[in-house]
């Protein structure tokens, strides 16, 4: 019998090195007035800033977090998916890594443990961040209050009307939630003269966020899209390697939904380091086209332009997101690595609609009866898509795929889907 220590690696794991070609380096907008990379120094937690430019494959994660990972149920399982090959009547074997399995439901607490741990190393007392859907503010606003910190976090406005029950658990944690745009900022209240009603979004929610830190020399903790998110995620990854090999099975297929990139980065990236899998299919919403209509360029992942401009796949910075079913897909960009290895080919894009992606988590739930995230229904549609290719060509592949988050406190938002696809809404 293997122990979960056993499973749960000691190190986590940095793409950086193993890229095909060298990262574009993040960098000061010309004619700047302030550094953006020296702006970090001030409200990045030390150990997380210099985590975000090594160039180190691994880093070994310290005991303190390694105890705090098995505590929020690291390793997550990896559950074969049986009713859903039957269903689809096909030939592949399906795999799930099940991120939904922790206490706040998704896989955003894997990074914002050791962030909170490295801020409280250096006696921080309030850590802020935004949120889109509501995820990353919950792991946030549970990871503070594990290292006896406080935690203000600004969640786009959409989502904070459309998930009440996310607001109230980051509450329960301690934790103070506005609805981003706020008057508590600067940018937000330039946002609300404009638009009194402005939906909000990542960008926006993130650039508040920020400012709001630097104001109050509060240290802000990121939820995605930059390198060291990524590498703290890699833990799903190389969890999955070890589980897949205790099972005699080798991945052909990897498949996750992307927002900024980093339960996909963290789930395939491990696979891609060790040449492990032959294809990665990277999904995102039709709604938000990043991918088809998005352009790589160097752009700000913040609205306000706070942060240091990095090389990406992206809307531009200026893009306000409809306010569509999964918040956590509402982003303009995709992760700097993330970018690259899809303009190299390396992993491949799909884009699914809403009525897409319902199908997939109808057919999901009524088969392994979990309710996923909207935003890993995404996945979810890609994997059936797959399924389905493989029983017309009779190919028994291994398809393996990051369930990213339940949709437990997303039923609001499928209850709305049901109206508008059943053409009662």
């Amino acid at each position: 019998m293997v122990k979960e220590d056993e499973i749960l690696p000691k190190y986590w794991y940095n793409i950086i090195p193993d890229l095909p070609k060298p990262l574009p380096p993040p960098r000061d907008p010309q004619g700047a007035y302030f550094s953006r990379i020296d702006l970090l120094r001030s409200i990045l937690p030390k150990e997380v800033l210099r985590q975000q430019f090594t160039i180190e494959r691994y880093i070994k994660i310290p005991e303190e977090v390694r105890d705090r990972y098995l505590s929020i149920g690291r390793p997550t399982p990896l559950f074969r998916a049986k009713r859903l090959e039957e269903y689809l009547k096909t030939p592949a074997r399906i795999y799930f890594k099940y991120e939904g399995a922790t206490p706040t439901g998704s896989h955003k607490i894997n990074t914002a443990i050791p962030q909170a741990y490295f801020a409280k190393e250096e006696g921080i007392e309030h850590v802020v961040t935004e949120t889109g859907a509501g995820q990353w503010g919950t792991a946030v606003a549970l990871a503070a209050s594990m290292y006896n910190m406080k935690s203000t976090i600004f969640m786009v406005k959409v989502s904070y009307e459309q998930k009440p029950m996310r607001r109230s658990i980051m509450q329960l944690y301690g934790a103070n939630v506005y609805a981003s745009p706020t008057n508590l900022t600067e940018y937000g209240r330039k946002i609300l003269e404009t638009n009194p009603q402005h939906p909000g979004s990542l960008g926006i929610a993130m650039s508040e966020a920020i400012e709001y830190a630097l104001k109050n020399e509060f240290r802000y903790l990121v939820g995605s899209v930059l390198d060291v998110v990524l590498l703290h995620q890699s833990v799903i990854g190389q969890e999955t390697i070890t589980q897949l090999d205790l099972l005699g099975e080798d991945a052909d297929i990897l498949i996750g939904c992307v927002g900024g990139g980093s339960n996909f980065g963290g789930f395939t990236y491990p696979f891609i380091g060790n040449k492990k899998g032959k294809r990665y299919i990277a999904v995102s919403s039709a709604e938000i086209p990043k991918f088809s209509k998005g352009e790589y360029k160097y752009d700000f992942p913040d609205s306000a332009g706070l942060l240091p401009l990095v090389k990406m796949i992206t809307l531009g910075k200026d893009y306000v997101p409809p306010p569509i079913y999964a918040g956590g897909l509402r982003y303009h960009g995709v992760a700097p690595t993330l970018s690259l290895l899809t303009k190299e080919g390396i992993v491949e894009w799909r884009e699914y609609n809403e009525r897409e992606i319902f199908e997939a988590a109808k057919i999901f739930i009524e088969n392994q009866g979990i309710v996923p995230a909207p935003e890993s229904a995404h996945a979810i549609r890609a994997v059936v898509d797959e399924a389905i290719e493989a029983r017309k060509n009779n190919e028994r592949k291994v398809i393996v795929f990051n369930l990213s988050g339940h949709g437990l406190l997303d039923l609001s938002n499928y209850e709305s889907m049901m109206k508008r696809l059943n053409g009662n809404g």
